[in-house]
């Protein structure tokens, strides 16, 4: 396999700094048992999650500012040095100003091109590829700054036992430049059939002008206010088919064997999506990065938080072949494969 990697070597991307952040106030399975019933076993059983982080009132764009700063100074470079901003997020602030442009005020890079994008938990692995395509276009963008940012304690309704305790909050971001003749390959994809299985409202149509009493909802769950709501059954069946097929794709792509990856970083949803989607792709579990125990479910923020850990933790190194795979609402899911 060799000779093929060789030959779908081509433009790609070089991470040349990674960082994260996370809220100081950490909520135990424990905590939750004083606020629903349910118990450290019955969590652990069921998703592997022990701890997770949640915002004590600050901002989703202060997660992100704080995960830029530490990717910047990981990289070695000044904030006045990128180009351009991506910021994935389900839970920005403000309708406007978007997050990326809250990040750049907080950083210092004023100028540069900054927007945001929801992909929900896909959300990295799409800004990551948007990012490497600005890169390679030539047109004065050299250095990339992509941040995922998510507090999902402000959609989660802590009176329902079954889903209070998957959600925390969480940033994490890269710093990437264009880099020849190296290993790329993504698969991105949607799902929109199942736009209906994980849904947040957002503001409904309101105005004074208004005289239809119809709503278009497009088969959209009846929710409370604003609370996340998902059909837990469907999105597990739709995440242990998507999540291999992504990355058996991207790998086509790559012209390389599932086997031949290093590391996989996952989104971090549930350990027992994961388990089954090695089982699926005939892989060992030690190929997966998994900190789903520390964080939770972190939408976006779940990819880039687990693979500083890993990092630091030295189960990625530099020259690593590695594909970040991340599925979740719209539905959306996407896989990206480079060399760390």
């Amino acid at each position: 396999m060799a000779e093929n990697t060789e030959k779908n070597k081509t433009v790609g991307i070089k991470v040349i700094g990674v960082g994260k952040y996370v809220p100081e106030l950490i909520a135990t399975n424990e905590d939750f048992t004083k606020i629903v019933e349910t118990s450290d076993e019955w969590i652990t059983q069921r998703t592997g999650i022990k701890t997770r982080h949640i915002t004590n009132g600050e901002p989703t764009y202060h997660l992100g500012a704080m995960a830029a700063k530490n990717a910047i100074e990981n990289a070695g470079i000044k904030a006045e040095d990128i180009d351009l901003i991506i910021a994935s997020t389900v839970t920005a602030d403000f309708y406007t100003p978007s997050a990326a442009c809250l990040i750049q005020r907080e950083i210092g890079a004023i100028g540069c091109m900054a927007f945001d994008i929801n992909a929900a938990c896909a959300g990295f692995a799409y800004a990551v590829d948007m990012a490497k395509r600005y890169l390679q276009s030539d047109d004065g963008i050299k250095t990339a700054l992509v941040v995922a940012a998510e507090e999902l304690s402000k959609f989660t309704d802590y009176t329902d036992r079954s889903s209070c305790v998957l959600f925390g909050d969480a940033a994490g971001a890269f710093v990437l430049t264009k880099e020849e003749d190296v290993p790329y390959a993504s698969f991105l994809g949607a799902d929109g059939n199942g736009a209906n299985k994980v849904v947040s409202r957002a503001l409904k149509v309101e105005n004074p002008f208004r005289t239809s009493t119809e709503e278009f909802d497009m088969n959209m769950p009846e929710t409370k206010a604003h609370y996340f709501y998902q059909d837990g059954k469907e999105v597990y069946k739709f995440a242990i088919k998507a999540m291999p097929n992504a990355i058996s794709e991207a790998c086509k792509k790559a012209g390389i064997e599932p086997s031949e990856l290093d590391a996989i970083v996952p989104h971090q949803a549930n350990v027992r999506i994961i388990e089954t989607a090695a089982k699926n792709l005939g892989l060992p579990m030690d190929k997966f990065i998994v900190y789903i125990d520390r964080y939770g479910n972190t939408s976006s923020a779940s990819i880039p938080t687990a693979f500083c850990d890993a990092v630091e933790d030295g189960k990625i190194k530099r020259g690593d072949k590695v594909c970040v795979v991340g599925f979740g609402g719209g539905l959306t899911y996407g896989a990206v494969i480079f060399e760390y």
